[in-house]
């Protein structure tokens, strides 16, 4: 028999049990459904983390005062060091290499008022570079400069978010708002750029560092940013960095270094992990699928005992008898991975409907992943009842009833 006789044969003997066959692939039809979403959720949620970085700005290198041994997650303060300072800052701007920009920052919840109108909000107390370093530009007005530093100027710039609930349809450019009882000139309002890391960024109030230091009750900075120039320079400004601030603290290195990069690393790490083992889950019903196709296989071949006998009384040999049962059985797993990366291109659709911010969709290695999977379980499946098919005794074939 051709190979393409052996499909219509094998089909022809499908459509005669529609339902048994529909329930057989059953398993295998959720295995693969279930291992493309799984894979584009794994994929999506990934995507997704890295575009809130990227909001965040490129290639960010983080200080923070305090030595952590493990790297790859958020840099976290502890033990004894020495204070992080803005005339440190300075330093690391002036003497680093390959970088575009440094800001030192102090961060914390203040209440703000405007007339009867009040909000807490997040207050980041920084200095001018904060605004490249971070990508965070204004639509209206102007950002911090080196001289409302210089003079502990009462400016501050905020979000759309703090602009609507404060100021509603009014003009807020060069009003006075009171920041923890201080009052502030708006000088600029952001652009607005929505959530990243789960924080408005149209909610924030920037100020400049003295006059945060003055509010908060202290002198040091909670962490230094960098701008590094390229992502091929973060090694090189990392190093000098590191060189600059251990001079300033007696060379000790009592501080924390970290980047973007090895945040996302991190991230990309777990996120791997958490697909294979999501995946290895759902090959289970493959494997599930799989046994169920061999038990119908197995039963299809008693109830086709007297054809097996017939078909090799007229001349059919063995091996076409088993390879007839084979391809039986992985054209029903075929048909089955098909079904399922039909049911997972729909479900994706489906998810990026109910969550647009997702970016979720399918990715060509996860459907060959699965279809390959499908096609394997249906060799795996078929092997030994076409085995039990190609030794089956014709005489006794012919006899059975």
């Amino acid at each position: 028999m051709t190979f393409w006789e052996l499909i219509r044969t094998a089909l022809i003997s499908l459509s005669q049990n529609k339902l048994r066959a529909a329930l057989t692939a059953l398993g295998v039809i959720i295995g693969v459904m279930s291992v493309i979403l799984l894979i584009a959720l794994g994929e999506s949620a990934q995507a997704y983390v890295e575009k809130e970085f990227a909001i965040m700005g490129s290639n960010v290198i983080i200080v923070t005062p305090g030595k952590q041994e493990t790297t790859g997650m958020f840099p976290i303060s502890a033990g004894s060091y020495k204070k992080l300072t803005y005339e440190i800052a300075m330093q690391v701007k002036k003497k680093a290499e390959g970088i575009i920009g440094v800001c030192a920052n102090t961060i914390g919840l203040a209440n703000i008022r405007y007339r009867n109108r009040q909000r807490n909000v997040l207050v980041i107390g920084t200095t001018p570079d904060f605004e490249k370093v971070r990508q965070l530009y204004t639509q209206i007005g102007r950002f911090l400069t080196q001289e409302d530093i210089d003079r502990n100027a009462r400016v501050c710039i905020i979000g759309t978010t703090v602009k609507r609930e404060l100021f509603g349809n009014h003009r807020a450019l060069y009003e006075k708002i009171s920041i923890n009882g201080s009052k502030h000139t708006v000088v600029g309002i952001l652009e607005e750029r929505g959530m990243a890391l789960g924080i408005d960024l149209g909610d924030i109030v920037i100020i400049p560092l003295p006059s945060a230091q003055r509010i908060f009750g202290f002198e040091e900075v909670m962490e230094i940013l960098v701008g590094a120039r390229t992502q091929d320079d973060i090694p090189r400004a990392t190093d000098s960095i590191k060189r600059i601030i251990r001079a300033a603290h007696d060379n000790e290195e009592d501080f924390t270094i970290t980047n973007q990069d090895s945040m996302l690393a991190a991230f990309s790490r777990i996120f791997t992990m958490l697909r294979l083992m999501l995946v290895g889950i759902a090959c289970i019903s493959l494997l599930v699928g799989g046994i169920g196709i061999m038990n119908i296989m197995l039963v299809s071949v008693r109830e086709r005992t007297r054809e097996v006998g017939i078909r090799i009384a007229v001349g059919a040999t063995r091996a076409d008898i088993g390879l007839q049962f084979l391809v039986e059985s992985i054209t029903l797993s075929v048909l089955g991975g098909i079904t399922g990366i039909i049911l997972g291109f729909i479900g994706t659709v489906f998810i990026r409907i109910l969550y647009p911010s997702l970016p979720i969709g399918l990715s060509m290695w996860s459907v060959l992943t699965a279809f390959l999977f499908s096609s394997a379980v249906g060799v795996f499946s078929g092997v030994y009842p076409a085995w039990k098919a190609a030794s089956v005794d014709p005489v006794e074939a012919l006899r059975y009833e």
